[in-house]
């Protein structure tokens, strides 16, 4: 955990140094509503070349560049170097820097061991350790304990322009059957912040569809480490994190009937 938090504070300096100077960042344009600034490559290589250093036998799975290390690796980084890249650009400060390390079990199966999400505009450090538990810098955290959906305040992740259509006809369905039932939704554009802020109690639950290993992984051992649930809408942990995750996440109480719902929403219609 060390070794990581020396990373993510390291390409914090210079991400904070560009968020203050946001418009004069030199952007290029992947898609639609996704862009790559210059401080997200630079912040992504400080923090591989900083757990090189450290971990010189560890894999990489990083947003930018890719898998690298080899198929046979024991252990493995997950590396988002700026999740919430468009807030970022648009000098909104709710950005992280996301680190997750993923361990090979001897039967094969894959399980996260650590995780982080510093927030480095807010100084916020959230961090978990399997079986240590999930903390807020040094402050131990967990779930929120509400039961009622009339009490609770939900975060999602809305679909915009290059989602296609078949993730926006769930999303809509999810979000017209829990408003009604609930307190608030809420999209602030940072999933690993999403997650980050259901282990700490701020929120009582989050589900988004199509997100990638990166965005998620430090963030699921969060929720699991504060008490948490953290699953796909059908119950099953998320573990392997292929290509594409489907998260619900939630306290014991709430995140059941919130699965259910976007399970629901799932199901095809005519």
């Amino acid at each position: 955990m060390t070794v990581m938090q020396n990373a993510a504070q390291k390409a914090a300096r210079r991400l904070l140094r560009d968020f203050n100077e946001v418009e004069q960042l030199q952007v290029s344009i992947k898609g639609p509503g996704d862009f790559v600034s210059q401080a997200d490559m630079r912040a992504e290589a400080t923090i591989r070349e900083e757990l090189l250093r450290a971990r010189p036998g560890y894999a990489f799975l990083m947003e930018e560049s890719g898998a690298s290390g080899g198929d046979n690796w024991t252990w493995r980084w997950i590396v988002d170097p700026l999740d919430g890249t468009t807030n970022f650009l648009h000098g909104i400060p709710q950005w992280a820097i996301s680190i997750g390390l993923q361990r090979r079990l001897p039967d094969g199966s894959l399980e996260m061991a650590a995780g982080l999400v510093y927030n480095p505009a807010a100084n916020e450090m959230f961090w978990a350790e399997k079986g240590v538990g999930a903390f807020l810098n040094e402050r131990r955290i967990r779930v929120s304990a509400r039961r009622d959906m009339l009490e609770a305040l939900f975060a999602t992740g809305i679909p915009f322009a290059k989602i296609p259509a078949q993730r926006r006809l769930p999303f809509a369905r999810t979000l017209g059957a829990l408003m009604p039932q609930v307190a608030g939704i809420r999209r602030f554009g940072a999933a690993a912040l999403d997650l980050a802020w259901v282990a700490a109690g701020r929120y009582e639950g989050f589900w988004e569809l199509g997100l990638k290993p990166w965005d998620c992984a430090a963030g699921l051992l969060l929720v699991r480490e504060a008490g948490g649930y953290a699953t796909d809408p059908d119950g099953v942990e998320l573990n392997d994190l292929a290509d594409t995750v489907n998260v619900v996440a939630g306290n014991p109480h709430l995140h059941g009937p919130l699965r259910e719902l976007v399970a629901e929403s799932l199901v095809a219609r005519p």
